[in-house]
């Protein structure tokens, strides 16, 4: 247990955020005082203080582990009173890092980042001129971060903003959410429910889903809004039947502005939910992209982790698309899954380069509460030294495939604290996944589970609407859905 002492400022949750790189959250404990605080008296123990005396903001941080104890202090002139919470912050997170990394002698890559998306901070120093060395060099002295993960996010970033800029507010992503699976995977979070047990639920799902596309294509309409692109995304969206499809690209087409339309993803994750009929179906539908996901190549952890197919099978899917005509498919994988070590990551890699697909999306295993893994209390860190190594070892298959990181972000509760990373061919990159990831477009999502971002560029805004989780309740109360936008949209 690690007590923490906040004087003269209130930031509990940046300190706890920074902390969790070195303690689990449950061993954190943290107190306010208005007064001095004696830290020889605690084993273990951090003080942050915050000063300010006329345009002087000082950090006074001291910790204490083991009765070893180091101090950090800091003063900086304010210029302008509305950046003293930003630059205290900033000076409270610098402190309390550096102590923390000097005594726990902790490798992280990402410095004291712990933003999903790092590719923000890039995207502002750009759009105010900074040049490429001048980027890598802040990164590095104040967030950090090791020159690899800096270079790493200016290349992500370079190939993003030409997607980003210039902005358009009439452009707008559409996402649509398919909650159901074959079966359910042991790390999954996701809104999703096992087809053996919901099957009974879908057609009147789709029907539902079909009324809140309609509805909430009126009022963009009625706004000028265009479809840059669309994202059919779940659970397994492959668990609908090609007529259960039909009904709901018909509906799209019938209710959204796609003359701009540029990218229509459909994932088909599972190579079990896929036949030659729908995949020419997707074809003659106008999919652009798909997912064909293995997440591994061993079928030793496919069985493990709860899925109910081969990695013949995953091969044969993604030999089947290649015929129908499909070159723009991505295959996913997890590094860090259980029982899983460097000589299994590199056997993924080789089948998975065997099949040079356009995109790699490479995700570090997050445990999340809402997967069995968090309910088996699965520590990964503990299991699994490699896995920095892992995820290097991805990054050279994918540059060897003539993959280039295109867009990345990160999560709480993430293995190691590493990335999440999208690999593609020049000219093959997602744009949804880049839109979703910056933020900088509307993203309109329908179906349970789905969650709406408004954008609003020119008062930097954004506002979150999110839809009912649970089926039932979603397919009962599907108008409240289009209402919940409308408000927001008009």
């Amino acid at each position: 247990m690690v007590k923490v002492i906040l004087i003269g400022h209130s930031y509990d949750y940046e300190v706890k955020e920074l902390l969790k790189l070195f303690y689990d959250a449950e061993d954190i404990a943290i107190f306010h005082s208005e007064d001095t605080f004696d830290i020889t008296a605690e084993k273990d123990c951090i003080v942050s203080k915050i000063m300010v005396q006329g345009d002087l903001l000082t950090a006074h941080t001291m910790i204490n582990i083991n009765n070893h104890i180091t101090s950090f202090e800091k003063a900086i002139s304010l210029e302008k009173r509305d950046d003293m919470k930003k630059i205290a912050k900033q000076l409270i997170k610098v402190s309390v890092f550096q102590l923390l990394q000097k005594e726990k002698k902790k490798n992280l890559p990402w410095g004291f980042l712990t933003g999903i998306r790092p590719t923000k901070i890039v995207h502002e120093f750009m759009e105010k001129g900074m040049k490429d060395q001048e980027i890598i060099d802040k990164l590095m002295k104040d967030y950090f971060i090791v020159k690899e993960k800096a270079l790493l996010l200016l290349e992500v970033a370079k190939i993003e903003h030409a997607y980003i800029y210039p902005i358009n507010e009439n452009k707008i992503s559409v996402y649509v959410s398919i909650p159901f699976c074959p079966t359910r995977c042991i790390y999954c979070s996701f809104p999703s429910n096992p087809l053996e047990q919901f099957s009974k639920y879908v057609d009147d799902y789709v029907e539902a889903l079909c009324q809140e596309i309609k509805g909430t294509a009126e009022i963009l309409n009625k706004k000028g809004k265009e479809v840059e692109t669309i994202y059919i995304g779940g659970g397994t969206p492959t668990t609908l039947s090609i007529k259960q499809f039909s009904k709901l690209f018909d509906e799209i087409a019938a209710s959204f502005n796609l003359s701009s339309l540029k990218e229509f993803t459909v994932e088909a994750g599972r190579p079990d939910t896929i036949d030659k009929e729908k995949l020419l179906f997707f074809k003659k539908s106008g999919v652009t992209r798909i997912s064909i996901n293995p997440q591994t190549m061993n079928d030793c952890t496919l069985k493990e982790i709860g899925r109910s197919h081969s990695v013949k099978e995953t091969i044969e899917a993604y030999r089947l698309a290649q015929e129908v005509g499909f070159y723009h498919i991505n295959m996913d994988m997890i590094i860090g899954l259980p029982g899983e070590n460097l000589q299994m990551i590199q056997n993924t890699l080789e089948e998975i380069t065997k099949l040079s697909p356009s995109n790699l999306t490479v995700h570090t295993l997050a445990i999340k509460n809402a997967s069995k893994l968090k309910e088996q209390q699965y520590h990964q860190e503990q299991k699994n030294p490699e896995i920095i190594e892992m995820l290097e070892m991805t990054e050279r298959y994918a540059r060897q495939m003539g993959l280039r990181p295109y867009y990345m972000y990160r999560q709480k509760h993430m293995v190691g604290n590493l990335e999440n990373i999208g690999y593609g061919k020049a000219g093959f990159e997602c744009i949804y996944n880049i839109q979703i990831m910056e933020e900088k477009q509307t993203i309109i999502a329908m179906g349970a589970g789905a969650v709406s971002k408004i954008v609003f560029p020119k008062e930097n805004r954004l506002e979150r609407v999110p839809n009912i989780k649970n089926l039932e309740q979603y397919i009962e109360r599907v108008e409240e859905m289009v209402q919940r936008k409308k408000k927001q949209l008009i």
